[in-house]
């Protein structure tokens, strides 16, 4: 077994981590069940799987004052009710888009740690995974409504509001009979996107959130933080001239461009006051996933003060303008205004931080809501001045398609 360093125990871990000998990544994702008490992080350097629950936390300020008091040397170290982690094990799940809203956030009994999924790890076949009834599906709002919120942002965008950027979402409704495979559907999307940060963490109740994200909000090793900040999106082609072609255009695309740099600007603003030697490249690279294209800059920085944990970064982080727009509070107000849901844990953070200030947080992209028979999908466009309704809807659409190809289904209407 490989483990990061920041989780390597000695036996008495702050971590709680198990030493599973010879447990690889496709072992913990293989072992894997959905439930309130089990969560399932496969990134590119591992495989995190948490089982039981010692704590629930819904204040993700409580959860790192808890992450705090239990560090090594601390006051609150020594354990006891109040800043109890459970002998500083892991906290783990995910935090809403909106503030104020519950987290899902839960200080596992067990935590087993592995390298990541070797890329040719078997997926399972689709079958099956809709049980034994085809999958309905409807989309919220209709695609004409989609079109339309696109057309009123733009024309904010266009007025006298201080608005520059907002982030328009809007979900496909899946639903059959036994609803489906979530084991199944999470070793497809690891296969899927090897290089992506899949998830599935328990959503409140019997749901359960599952997702494969592209973006790394933030990540901390001892003090050095890195964030990948993606914004400015182009669908994938099956054929390759195609593909390379939109990629190039991508690259070159003012709008796209804007719309990336606005995000890379919040992102530095958020992390300077904790950190110095923070960089950011010029200009964006690509990323690719299997079905996008995304521009992508890396920004890295050396933390101030060690004291500073992941999950305090998170949160300075959150939200992005790639989630959301800018400036963040008429970006809010106009996503309350024009998306016909609430988003929930959609565009939220999920991932992990230790009591050693450790941790790696994704924004919660690609991603669905699974309950009894819905499996609720969810998909995003950044929308600024430029924009033109039938490309953010054909965006979202492509966006789509990480998760129908999780549950065997071709593309999204």
């Amino acid at each position: 077994m490989t483990t990061a360093p920041a989780l390597r125990p000695p036996a008495t871990s702050s971590t709680g981590a198990d030493d599973v000998t010879g447990a690889t990544g496709a072992d913990l994702l293989a072992a894997y069940r959905p439930g309130p008490d089990r969560a399932l992080l496969a990134t590119p350097t591992r495989t995190l799987l948490a089982e039981g629950v010692h704590r629930t936390v819904e204040d993700p300020a409580e959860a790192g004052r808890l992450l705090a008091a239990a560090r090594p040397g601390s006051a609150g170290s020594g354990g006891g009710e109040d800043g109890d982690t459970g002998g500083g094990r892991l906290l783990v799940g995910a935090i809403p888009f909106a503030p104020g809203a519950p987290a899902r956030l839960f200080v596992p009994e067990r935590v087993r740690l592995a390298g990541p999924v070797a890329p040719t790890a078997p997926a399972p076949s689709a079958t099956g995974l809709a049980g034994e009834g085809r999958w309905r599906s409807r989309p919220v709002p209709e695609p004409e409504g989609y079109r339309a919120a696109v057309a009123e942002a733009v024309r904010r965008l266009a007025g006298d509001s201080p608005l520059e950027k907002v982030v328009l979402a809007r979900t496909l409704e899946l639903t059959a009979p036994g609803g489906s495979d979530l084991a199944a559907m999470a070793a497809r999307l690891v296969q899927r996107d090897p290089h992506g940060y899949t998830f599935a963490v328990p959503a409140g109740g019997a749901a359960t959130l599952i997702g494969a994200s592209p973006e790394l909000l933030v990540s901390r090793r001892g003090r050095r933080v890195v964030s990948n900040p993606l914004a400015g999106s182009a669908a994938r082609s099956a054929d390759p001239v195609e593909d390379r072609l939109r990629a190039e255009a991508l690259l070159d695309s003012p709008k796209d461009l804007a719309e990336h740099a606005f995000v890379v600007d919040a992102v530095r603003a958020a992390l300077a006051p904790f950190c110095t030697e923070l960089t950011a490249p010029e200009r964006p690279t690509l990323l690719r996933t299997a079905a996008m294209w995304h521009l992508s800059s890396t920004v890295t920085g050396t933390l101030r003060e060690p004291a500073t944990s992941a999950l305090e970064l998170a949160l300075a982080l959150h939200p992005t303008p790639a989630v959301c727009g800018t400036p963040t509070a008429q970006a809010r107000a106009a996503i309350g205004e024009l998306e016909p849901f609430d988003r929930g844990l959609y565009t939220g953070v999920v991932g992990w931080g230790d009591a050693s200030g450790d941790g790696e947080w994704v924004v919660t992209l690609r991603c669905a809501e699974a309950d009894g028979d819905l499996l609720r999908l969810f998909a995003g466009a950044g929308v600024v001045a430029a924009s033109d309704p039938d490309l953010e809807l054909a965006e979202t659409a492509a966006k789509f398609r990480t998760f129908l190809h999780a549950v065997g289904l071709a593309d999204a209407r």
